[in-house]
């Protein structure tokens, strides 16, 4: 995997770089129907990038059709698994091949330290891809025990025209979570990147074309939300939706299924996630390093940060005064420096948001214990809020930014009423040494995802997806997101 370049190198590839501009349709780049474009901005300088097509209903209507024509001709879903599998492992080399590239995109066009695309983001969205590609000719259907009279077979068959909808924070590993089953599946895919980071998006659907994926499998429609995800939701051709984001945007399409053809939904959305920490841990300093980077990788714009935790009284300070130390060695700048580990805020309006919450927190009279400021109006230093209620806005809502909110407990009881005293169920950690502790809290916390001692999202192997609020009809990641992109069909012969 591509290692860590130099800050000027970085800095040169940037200024190289050729960016991709136009909705991809039926295996070509085309202009938005309206002629219409918006600004792709860098969010740490507040540079235009570049003008992206902004695509409407007509657009999303031409990419369903290019879809369904390549869907029910059979150009991709009628390959044999194993060739499928062998194009998506030559789509995986191809984005290895251009992985620094892939990096500086992510990082120009979301402010996301270059540190981070380049050790996590990319590696990681190559490695989803190879493992979804080696799954697909392991999936093997059934047969149903029926007696001799007749055979059943139970099948999977790809659903047709998928929907992918993503977020802005992960653009690159949230599209690979996404369009590896699907494709790994054999539907064809209409892909709606989120208006703030289109660059990669564009750049994948080229490399995946060059790998062989037919004309018409995979199509981007660059846009906002109302102009072209509620077409896409709507669209009665398309089968399926997945969607990652807001819960409020995720109910969206929940209506916009139930008003069209109630295709199916899968929604990855919100979370307000507790890091428990008892007071027997064994090491103090290691669950420190854990917290901090639960809290605030990705500059906390991350569904699963530990934005709550909840540490027991007795040794709240002494972990604090860790937490402090750890965040030293976390420094907030230029992102294409690859010694920072903190960068910008997606844009203006998220920085906006994220420092009402700062300003919130001064209404409600809570000590910053640590940061607590801005800088430049679009970097928020790593913040630290003790002595958060139940009652407090900063302990209900979710955030999406480097603030950490602490609450303290004496029973596990408390810690387990406070971890579960939310509307999102996402993810949790727990911290103990006792086996007994961490079984009790990691089977009573509704959440998708508890990790024990450690923070974390698993990795492909595991579902990814949350309780209440934070999700609904399927997972990502792991063999149980390929049957989300599939229909279970029952063939009966008689043999009578």
């Amino acid at each position: 995997m591509a290692e860590l370049l130099t800050k000027q190198a970085y800095t040169e590839l940037a200024a190289r770089l050729e960016f991709r501009t136009q909705a991809f349709i039926d295996g070509k780049f085309v202009a938005a129907a309206s002629g219409n474009t918006f600004a792709s901005t860098n969010p740490a300088t507040g540079e235009v990038l570049a003008f992206i097509a902004a695509c409407g209903e007509q657009d999303v209507n031409a990419a369903v059709s290019s879809a369904k024509v390549a869907f029910n001709d059979g150009r991709w879903q009628g390959l044999s698994p194993a060739a499928r599998k062998s194009v998506l492992q030559r789509f995986a080399q191809l984005l290895e091949n251009n992985a620094h590239e892939l990096a500086v995109l992510e990082s120009l066009d979301s402010g996301k330290p270059i540190r981070e695309c380049q050790t996590v983001d990319v590696p990681e969205t190559i490695h989803t891809l190879r493992w979804h590609a080696e799954l697909i000719d392991k999936v093997y259907d059934a047969t149903a025990p029926v007696g001799s009279g007749a055979m059943t077979m139970v099948v999977r068959e790809p659903i047709g025209v998928v929907g992918l909808v993503l977020p802005w924070n992960f653009p690159l590993l949230m599209l690979a979570w996404k369009i590896g089953p699907s494709l790994a599946a054999g539907c064809s895919i209409v892909v709606k990147p989120a208006k703030e980071t289109t660059l990669s998006t564009l750049r994948v659907a080229e490399l995946a074309v060059q790998a062989g994926i037919p004309a018409g499998v995979f199509n981007v429609v660059p846009g906002g939300g109302k102009e072209a995800g509620e077409p896409l939701g709507r669209h009665p051709d398309v089968a399926m939706i997945s969607f990652t984001g807001s819960t409020d945007t995720g109910r969206l399409f929940l209506k916009y299924s139930s008003e069209s053809n109630l295709k199916r939904i899968v929604l990855e959305c919100g979370g307000k996630n507790p890091a428990v920490v008892m007071n027997d841990v064994e090491d103090i300093d290691e669950v420190a390093q854990h917290v901090v980077n639960g809290a605030f990788w990705n500059m906390g714009e991350n569904c699963s940060a530990s934005s709550r935790l909840i540490v027991h009284s007795s040794i709240k300070d002494a972990l604090l005064e860790r937490i402090r130390a750890h965040l030293r060695h976390w420094q907030m700048g230029d992102p294409m420096d690859p010694e920072n580990r903190l960068g910008a805020m997606i844009s203006k309006e998220h920085f906006e948001k994220v420092r009402a919450y700062l300003d919130q927190a001064t209404d409600e009279k809570l000590s910053a214990l640590i940061g607590g400021k801005t800088e430049q109006d679009v970097f928020v230093q790593p913040t630290v809020f003790d002595s958060v209620t139940p009652q407090s806005r900063l302990f209900r809502e979710e955030i999406f930014g480097p603030v950490l909110c602490v609450t303290t407990f004496e029973t596990l009881e408390q810690a387990l009423a406070l971890a579960n005293d939310t509307a999102y169920g996402l993810a949790a950690s727990v911290y103990t040494g006792s086996l007994k502790k961490a079984l009790k809290l990691s089977r009573g916390i509704r959440a998708g995802i508890v990790t024990v001692n450690c923070f974390g999202e698993g990795d492909a192997t595991t579902p990814f997806g949350g309780y209440k609020e934070s999700g609904f009809g399927g997972r990502d990641k792991s063999i149980w997101a390929h049957d989300q992109y599939t229909e279970l069909k029952t063939i009966w012969i008689d043999a009578s």
